[in-house]
């Protein structure tokens, strides 16, 4: 009997953990269409507008990252945490919800880049005013692929930024045309609404901005935490930019996303595993508590030895003349700084792992306190850095920050599991 029950427990434990692969493989497929599109768009701009326009591009690429932070805090963060597994109907529901939130936030941002825009003037006020109309069908294709990733379909969050792929390639040859920062911007971003699109069709649902005052109230528990630690991540790297552009020039800012753009193919594999980390650590929490810190460890220190593994390949193994092809004139300065982007990426790596469980744990607290404290850290390497020694010196004291920044989060996460096993133990006892 007992032989039995344990082949039992082994099948049942064998099935989870067929079903988590093939879960973490959709994410690894998705984010490898999305991050290898957006690395060829990268490149592409590169090479079409030199070193100072890519540079303007750049700017408009890190405000977008500031503000899909905002919309994943608000709106898609929340729904992966507590809506991952649950039923049919239940999701459905929060996911339109989630989806309205992310739709009104693109709205609401993107009016406000358009003003500034128009502000600024010049090319950089143009790309900022391409962002603003871009952003709502950007924010709501980004809700779709976490609504499908909260609900174990990876699949269609795949084919969905195949879509977008696919509708790239002739808004990035149109905007080729033209030669304008302001062209790649609606290129990119058009191109994006139309998956956002497809994504309806897909879900057969249509998002609910109507609902983004009580999605708010009901997740500001969660939600408001997320998005300060969201925004103080992408803000970090916005406020480093901005800075870096006033120290050392917009050259230096293409240089330093040249640099980013190498290590783009991990990155998809860094960004992939982040779609699903959250839901997997929160599925490992109910099932096993006893086995989170061990699937935290080895995701980070997994992620950690692969960005090793690729910041070597680029360093030792890869000709300059594919170099020089991949990014044009960007490539000399950029090529110095793959050991330092080498070191940044494994530190923020290995602190996926740490803020995956603490996300799983619900201590948004927590992993605030360490977002916060590791942005300023990466904010104060950066600048500093730049006026030490330009776009080199940067990019060395974000490499520092961001390693100090991996051990915060690894001591908040200690802390966390110990603060969860004392409340288990008051909960039963």
């Amino acid at each position: 009997m007992a032989q039995v029950t344990g082949g039992r427990h082994r099948a049942a434990r064998s099935k989870t953990m067929r079903a988590m692969a093939g879960r973490i493989s959709w994410g690894l497929g998705d984010q490898a269409v999305s991050s290898l599109t957006n690395f060829a768009v990268g490149l592409y701009v590169a090479r079409s507008l030199g070193a100072t326009a890519f540079g303007v591009f750049s700017l408009a690429w890190v405000t977008y990252g500031v503000i899909i932070n905002i919309s994943r805090g608000l709106a898609t963060d929340p729904l992966m945490v507590r809506f991952s597994g649950v039923t049919t109907d239940v999701w459905r529901i929060a996911t339109a919800r989630a989806a309205g939130t992310a739709l009104a936030v693109g709205v609401g941002t993107g009016v406000l880049c358009v003003l500034v825009g128009l502000g600024i003037g010049g090319q950089v006020g143009l790309a900022f005013v391409g962002l603003g109309i871009v952003l709502p069908g950007l924010l709501l294709q980004d809700a779709w692929r976490f609504g499908f990733f909260a609900a174990g379909q990876g699949r269609k969050s795949f084919v969905n930024d195949v879509v977008w792929g696919v509708a790239l390639a002739p808004a990035m040859l149109f905007a080729a045309k033209h030669g304008s920062v302001l062209g790649f911007v609606l290129g990119w971003g058009l191109s994006g609404a139309v998956a956002a699109g497809y994504g309806c069709f897909q879900i057969g649902l249509l998002p609910k901005p109507s609902a983004i005052g009580g999605w708010l109230r009901e997740q500001r528990d969660l939600g408001f935490r997320y998005l300060v630690e969201n925004v103080s991540n992408s803000g970090a790297s916005q406020l480093r930019a901005y800075g870096l552009g006033a120290i050392a020039g917009l050259a230096a800012v293409g240089t330093v996303r040249g640099a980013e753009l190498l290590m783009g193919p991990f990155q998809a594999v860094l960004m992939g595993l982040s779609l699903v980390t959250v839901a997997e650590a929160a599925r490992v929490l109910r099932r096993a508590p006893h086995r989170l810190p061990l699937f935290c460890v080895l995701l980070g220190g997994g992620q950690a030895a692969a960005a090793l593994l690729w910041g070597l390949f680029l360093l030792f193994l890869l000709p300059t003349t594919v170099g020089v092809h991949m990014l044009g004139s960007v490539w000399p300065t950029a090529s110095a700084l793959i050991l330092p982007a080498t070191i940044s990426v494994m530190g923020a790596s290995f602190s996926t792992g740490a803020a995956s469980g603490l996300r799983a744990l619900g201590m948004a607290k927590r992993s605030l306190r360490s977002q916060v404290i590791a942005s300023v850290f990466y904010v104060t390497g950066g600048l500093v850095g730049a006026f030490v020694g330009g776009a080199v010196g940067s990019a060395w004291g974000v490499a520092g920050a961001t390693v100090t920044g991996s051990a915060i989060w690894w001591f908040q996460l200690r802390a966390g599991l110990r603060a969860h096993a004392r409340e288990e133990e008051v909960r039963t006892s």
